[in-house]
Formats: structure tokens, sequence, C-alpha cells
């Protein structure tokens, strides 16, 4: 029994679209995978999931040198050469203890530790980060459910690989025979 075409467009259900995505995610891995040793192949797979997660396939070697060679093949700049300048180490502390601030902040309002008013720019923040981390773990939560029902069917069929049924015996002459008298 054949498949039925599937429409391309965002699916709604957010359950629906992990379990879509980790499948598909999977499957495209493996096709990547079996493209290098079929063809000996160097393939680079980058894939960030909506909440942010990075996946990354490099076949050979490793995905920094795979980009450099992709880099020099293109003319792009060297992959070790920065696009941006970086952030001025002051600087970056200073934001990341702002942050931190926040988080810590957030937590005492959440469990009412103190009676602290929250900016609205500041539950934004919080409210980002609570997104991300429900991402996180229920992404992890999907992934440890798989690898139980992976676990599950590879028992049952290791079950019903070690089960003889030709020796299987009954005591009744015809165990599916029904007795007339009872109609």
């Amino acid at each position: 029994m054949g498949r039925g075409r599937v429409q391309m467009k965002r699916i709604e259900n957010p359950v629906h679209r992990q379990v879509t995505f980790c499948k598909r995610r999977a499957g495209l891995l493996k096709k990547a995978k079996e493209l290098s040793v079929l063809c000996d192949a160097e393939i680079g797979v980058v894939i960030f999931s909506a909440h942010g997660k990075l996946y990354e396939l490099a076949t050979k070697g490793t995905m920094q040198e795979l980009i450099e060679r992709y880099g020099k093949y293109t003319g792009g700049p060297p992959a070790d050469e920065p696009m941006v300048e970086p952030m001025d180490a002051k600087k970056e502390i200073e934001m990341l203890k702002q942050e931190i601030e926040i988080l810590q902040k957030g937590l005492r309002y959440m469990f009412g530790g103190g009676c602290e008013y929250m900016s609205l720019n500041e539950l934004l923040v919080l409210e980002k980060h609570l997104e991300i981390w429900i991402n996180h773990i229920r992404s992890t939560k999907m992934d440890i459910m798989f690898q139980e029902i992976q676990m599950l069917r590879n028992k049952i069929e290791e079950n019903i690989s070690n089960t003889d049924f030709t020796t299987m015996t009954t005591n009744m002459m015809h165990p599916l025979t029904i007795a007339n008298n009872i109609f």
C-alpha cells in the first residue's frame, strides 16, 4: 500500500511537527551517510531545528575542514577569518552578567521568592529563554521516547524470531470449533 502525497506546508500541530522533524532528519542523515559510502563522496550536512539546536554530519574529517574546503572552492573568505568583529571581552562579560541577572530575577519572580517588579523587556527575555528550554526538553523527551520505542520493537522482533510456532500444541481436538447446542 502506497502512501498519499504529502502537502508541502508547515505542520501546525507542534507534536506532529517535532515527530516529522526527527524522522526526516534521521532519514536525511542516513541518506547522506549512504551516499558517502556508496560513491566515496565527501558530504557535510548542517541542520538547525526550529528550536535552534544544531545537528551536523561530516562524513570525512570535520565540519570545519569541510567548510574551509568549500570556502577555498567558492573563493569565499577562509573559515578562520571572522566575518564580523568579535565582541570586546569586557562587553561580552557585562552582557552575560546582565542576562544572568535577568534570568535569576525571573526565577525569583516565578517562584515567589521576591516581590520584585520585572520590566516588559525583562519578561520578554525570560519568555524567550523559557521557550528555548521547553523546546530543548521536548526535543530530548522525543529522542528518548523514540529510542525506547525502537528498543521495544527490537525486543518484539527478537521474541517473534525466537518463537517456534510449529511446535505449539493444545489439549483440545478442534480448538476453534463451537458446539452447536450453544446457539
